[in-house]
Protein backbone atom coordinates (compact mmCIF):
# COMPACT_ATOMS: atom_id res chain seq x y z
CA UNK A 1 0.00 0.00 0.00
CA UNK A 2 2.89 2.32 0.94
CA UNK A 3 4.30 1.73 -2.28
CA UNK A 4 1.38 2.56 -4.64
CA UNK A 5 0.87 5.71 -2.88
CA UNK A 6 4.21 6.80 -3.24
CA UNK A 7 4.36 5.85 -6.87
CA UNK A 8 1.04 7.80 -7.35
CA UNK A 9 2.42 10.67 -5.70
CA UNK A 10 6.18 10.34 -8.17
CA UNK A 11 3.35 9.80 -10.69
CA UNK A 12 1.46 13.03 -10.04
CA UNK A 13 4.94 14.84 -9.46
CA UNK A 14 6.01 14.34 -12.95
CA UNK A 15 2.75 14.90 -14.19
CA UNK A 16 2.90 18.45 -12.52
CA UNK A 17 6.65 18.61 -14.45
CA UNK A 18 5.84 17.47 -17.68
CA UNK A 19 2.71 20.24 -17.11
CA UNK A 20 4.84 22.95 -16.32
CA UNK A 21 7.30 22.47 -19.28
CA UNK A 22 4.51 22.24 -21.62
CA UNK A 23 3.11 25.61 -20.76
CA UNK A 24 6.24 27.84 -19.92
CA UNK A 25 5.08 30.85 -22.32
CA UNK A 26 1.63 30.78 -20.68
CA UNK A 27 3.41 31.21 -17.51
CA UNK A 28 5.81 33.63 -18.08
CA UNK A 29 3.48 35.92 -20.73
CA UNK A 30 1.10 35.78 -17.12
CA UNK A 31 3.67 36.87 -15.18
CA UNK A 32 4.76 39.90 -17.26
CA UNK A 33 1.53 41.47 -17.70
CA UNK A 34 0.99 41.37 -13.63
CA UNK A 35 4.68 42.74 -13.80
CA UNK A 36 3.25 45.35 -15.77
CA UNK A 37 0.11 46.34 -14.19
CA UNK A 38 2.16 46.73 -10.82
CA UNK A 39 4.47 48.51 -12.31
CA UNK A 40 1.26 51.24 -13.81
CA UNK A 41 0.02 50.86 -10.28
CA UNK A 42 2.56 52.27 -8.45
CA UNK A 43 3.55 54.96 -11.07
CA UNK A 44 6.49 53.21 -12.47
CA UNK A 45 7.80 52.95 -16.36
CA UNK A 46 6.66 49.26 -17.37
CA UNK A 47 9.85 47.01 -17.79
CA UNK A 48 10.95 47.42 -21.93
CA UNK A 49 9.97 44.94 -24.39
CA UNK A 50 11.80 42.46 -26.19
CA UNK A 51 12.82 44.41 -29.41
CA UNK A 52 11.37 43.11 -32.24
CA UNK A 53 13.85 42.01 -35.08
CA UNK A 54 14.91 44.94 -37.39
CA UNK A 55 13.65 44.34 -40.67
CA UNK A 56 16.04 45.13 -43.45
CA UNK A 57 15.18 48.81 -45.23
CA UNK A 58 15.26 47.24 -49.42
CA UNK A 59 17.31 50.07 -52.08
CA UNK A 60 13.95 51.68 -52.82
CA UNK A 61 13.31 52.26 -49.54
CA UNK A 62 16.79 54.30 -48.60
CA UNK A 63 16.74 55.71 -51.93
CA UNK A 64 15.08 58.93 -52.27
CA UNK A 65 12.65 59.29 -54.75
CA UNK A 66 13.18 59.89 -58.46
CA UNK A 67 10.93 63.11 -58.83
CA UNK A 68 12.33 64.61 -56.02
CA UNK A 69 16.45 64.49 -57.29
CA UNK A 70 15.42 66.16 -60.68
CA UNK A 71 13.81 69.22 -58.69
CA UNK A 72 16.91 69.58 -56.52
CA UNK A 73 18.94 69.14 -59.79
CA UNK A 74 16.40 71.80 -61.55
CA UNK A 75 16.45 74.26 -58.89
CA UNK A 76 20.52 73.95 -58.53
CA UNK A 77 21.01 74.79 -62.49
CA UNK A 78 18.74 77.28 -62.15
CA UNK A 79 20.63 79.12 -59.66
CA UNK A 80 23.39 78.84 -61.41
CA UNK A 81 22.04 80.05 -64.46
CA UNK A 82 21.16 83.04 -63.12
CA UNK A 83 24.23 84.00 -61.52
CA UNK A 84 25.83 83.39 -64.37
CA UNK A 85 24.06 85.87 -66.24
CA UNK A 86 24.20 87.99 -62.92
CA UNK A 87 28.03 88.05 -63.23
CA UNK A 88 27.44 89.07 -67.08
CA UNK A 89 25.59 91.39 -66.46
CA UNK A 90 27.83 93.06 -63.69
CA UNK A 91 31.35 92.54 -66.01
CA UNK A 92 29.09 94.50 -68.85
CA UNK A 93 28.77 97.32 -66.72
CA UNK A 94 31.96 97.62 -65.60
CA UNK A 95 33.48 97.58 -69.11
CA UNK A 96 31.00 100.20 -70.03
CA UNK A 97 32.45 102.46 -66.96
CA UNK A 98 35.98 101.99 -67.44
CA UNK A 99 35.43 102.84 -71.19
CA UNK A 100 33.15 106.07 -70.34
CA UNK A 101 35.99 107.30 -67.49
CA UNK A 102 38.74 106.13 -69.91
CA UNK A 103 36.83 108.73 -72.74
CA UNK A 104 36.40 111.37 -70.18
CA UNK A 105 40.10 111.10 -68.80
CA UNK A 106 41.15 111.85 -72.33
CA UNK A 107 38.58 114.57 -72.88
CA UNK A 108 39.47 116.24 -70.32
CA UNK A 109 43.13 115.56 -69.87
CA UNK A 110 43.92 118.96 -71.62
CA UNK A 111 41.81 121.06 -69.05
CA UNK A 112 44.72 122.26 -66.64
CA UNK A 113 46.71 123.23 -70.05
CA UNK A 114 44.22 124.90 -71.68
CA UNK A 115 43.06 126.74 -68.57
CA UNK A 116 46.45 127.96 -68.35
CA UNK A 117 45.61 129.56 -72.08
CA UNK A 118 42.75 131.23 -71.23
CA UNK A 119 45.28 134.59 -70.02
CA UNK A 120 46.77 134.86 -73.27
CA UNK A 121 43.33 134.95 -74.86
CA UNK A 122 41.70 137.56 -72.63
CA UNK A 123 44.95 139.51 -73.28
CA UNK A 124 44.39 139.21 -77.45
CA UNK A 125 40.57 140.35 -76.68
CA UNK A 126 42.00 143.25 -74.76
CA UNK A 127 44.61 144.04 -77.59
CA UNK A 128 42.29 144.15 -80.47
CA UNK A 129 39.64 146.24 -78.56
CA UNK A 130 41.67 148.95 -77.33
CA UNK A 131 43.75 148.59 -80.07
CA UNK A 132 40.85 149.91 -83.13
CA UNK A 133 40.56 153.10 -81.03
CA UNK A 134 43.68 154.10 -82.62
CA UNK A 135 44.63 154.28 -86.74
CA UNK A 136 48.04 153.72 -86.00
CA UNK A 137 47.65 150.47 -84.82
CA UNK A 138 45.41 149.08 -87.85
CA UNK A 139 48.26 147.15 -89.48
CA UNK A 140 49.44 145.76 -86.08
CA UNK A 141 45.57 144.52 -85.22
CA UNK A 142 45.89 142.44 -88.36
CA UNK A 143 48.63 140.68 -87.00
CA UNK A 144 46.93 140.26 -83.62
CA UNK A 145 43.51 139.21 -84.78
CA UNK A 146 45.18 136.37 -86.98
CA UNK A 147 47.52 135.11 -84.16
CA UNK A 148 44.00 135.30 -82.10
CA UNK A 149 42.21 132.83 -85.21
CA UNK A 150 44.90 130.49 -85.13
CA UNK A 151 45.07 129.72 -81.47
CA UNK A 152 41.26 129.44 -81.33
CA UNK A 153 41.31 127.39 -84.17
CA UNK A 154 44.38 125.12 -82.07
CA UNK A 155 42.17 124.98 -78.95
CA UNK A 156 38.82 124.39 -80.67
CA UNK A 157 40.29 121.36 -81.89
CA UNK A 158 40.20 119.87 -78.04
CA UNK A 159 37.09 121.01 -77.06
CA UNK A 160 37.85 124.40 -75.59
CA UNK A 161 35.04 127.16 -77.15
CA UNK A 162 34.23 130.67 -76.17
CA UNK A 163 30.87 131.77 -75.00
CA UNK A 164 29.26 134.66 -74.17
CA UNK A 165 28.19 137.16 -77.03
CA UNK A 166 26.29 140.37 -77.03
CA UNK A 167 22.67 140.18 -77.81
CA UNK A 168 22.33 136.43 -76.37
CA UNK A 169 19.54 135.89 -73.56
CA UNK A 170 21.49 136.18 -70.14
CA UNK A 171 21.74 132.44 -68.78
CA UNK A 172 22.95 132.54 -65.20
CA UNK A 173 24.75 128.92 -65.77
CA UNK A 174 27.10 130.42 -68.30
CA UNK A 175 26.94 134.39 -67.60
CA UNK A 176 28.54 136.09 -64.39
CA UNK A 177 26.07 139.69 -64.47
CA UNK A 178 28.46 142.58 -63.20
CA UNK A 179 25.95 145.32 -63.30
CA UNK A 180 23.38 146.67 -66.09
CA UNK A 181 23.86 148.80 -69.13
CA UNK A 182 21.00 150.25 -70.99
CA UNK A 183 20.63 149.27 -74.87
CA UNK A 184 17.82 149.55 -76.72
CA UNK A 185 19.29 147.65 -79.55
CA UNK A 186 18.95 144.46 -77.24
CA UNK A 187 16.24 142.83 -75.79
CA UNK A 188 15.59 142.98 -71.77
CA UNK A 189 17.39 140.58 -70.02
CA UNK A 190 19.90 139.91 -72.28
CA UNK A 191 23.80 140.94 -72.31
CA UNK A 192 24.44 144.44 -73.52
CA UNK A 193 28.64 144.16 -73.14
CA UNK A 194 30.92 140.99 -72.96
CA UNK A 195 33.47 142.20 -69.82
CA UNK A 196 35.10 139.02 -70.59
CA UNK A 197 34.95 135.98 -72.38
CA UNK A 198 34.06 132.71 -71.02
CA UNK A 199 35.47 129.20 -72.12
CA UNK A 200 33.61 125.85 -71.58
CA UNK A 201 35.25 122.74 -72.60
CA UNK A 202 33.03 119.75 -73.98
CA UNK A 203 30.13 120.65 -71.73
CA UNK A 204 32.31 121.33 -68.65
CA UNK A 205 32.23 125.28 -68.01
CA UNK A 206 36.14 126.31 -67.17
CA UNK A 207 35.39 129.93 -66.43
CA UNK A 208 31.83 132.02 -67.26
CA UNK A 209 31.40 135.15 -69.00
CA UNK A 210 31.56 138.39 -66.96
CA UNK A 211 28.51 140.72 -68.87
CA UNK A 212 26.83 143.51 -68.56
CA UNK A 213 22.92 143.18 -68.71
CA UNK A 214 20.44 145.01 -70.26
CA UNK A 215 17.32 145.22 -67.71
Amino acid sequence: MQRHKLHRVYGSQENRKENQQEQPDEDFSQEDNFLKDEAMLFGQNPPPEVASPTVETTDEQAEPPVNATIDIEELCNAKIADMRLRTAAEMENFKKRLAREHEEQMHYAAEKVLSDLLPTLDNLDLALQYGSKNDACKDLLQGVAMTQKLLLDAVAKHGLKPVGKEGDEFDPNVHEAVGFEEKPDYAPNSVARVLQHGYKLGERLLRPAKVMVRQ
